[in-house]
């Protein structure tokens, strides 16, 4: 299962998505659906308005439990140690310590620049 860190992900490069967080969740669930690449993306904050929780295609959008600091790091490392084989996670993120706790877990990590990276060329 493909678990990805959407804030680290859309953050990964300088595109404006700063001025418009809510649209850049969107771009990402859509080119993750275009892409047809199957995930859980896990996003900090309330949800976007006209995007809840939910599948869209092949990807689940889901959204931090919690308010504050390292929500959606939390519930990432809690869905990879909650799993039956957490080495079947794969968790998209650059953020060291969500790293070191889904290795911990026995989960693999891909760095998010690099996840983005395959993906816009998978896009073509």
């Amino acid at each position: 299962m493909l678990v990805v860190d959407a804030m680290n992900v859309i953050g990964c490069r300088p595109d404006g998505w700063w001025s418009d967080r809510y649209g850049a969740l969107a771009r990402l669930v859509e080119d993750l659906d275009s892409a047809g690449v199957p995930a859980l993306v896990i996003a900090d904050g309330a949800p976007v308005p006209g995007l809840p929780s939910g599948r869209y295609g092949p990807v689940e959008l889901a959204y931090a439990s919690r308010r504050g600091p390292n929500a959606a790091d939390d519930r990432i490392a809690q869905e990879v140690a909650s799993m039956d084989d957490p080495s079947a996670a794969t968790v998209v993120t650059s953020d060291r310590d969500l790293a070191r706790r889904v290795r911990r877990s026995g989960g693999v990590v891909v760095g998010a620049r690099a996840f983005r990276d395959r993906l816009d060329h998978r896009l073509g």
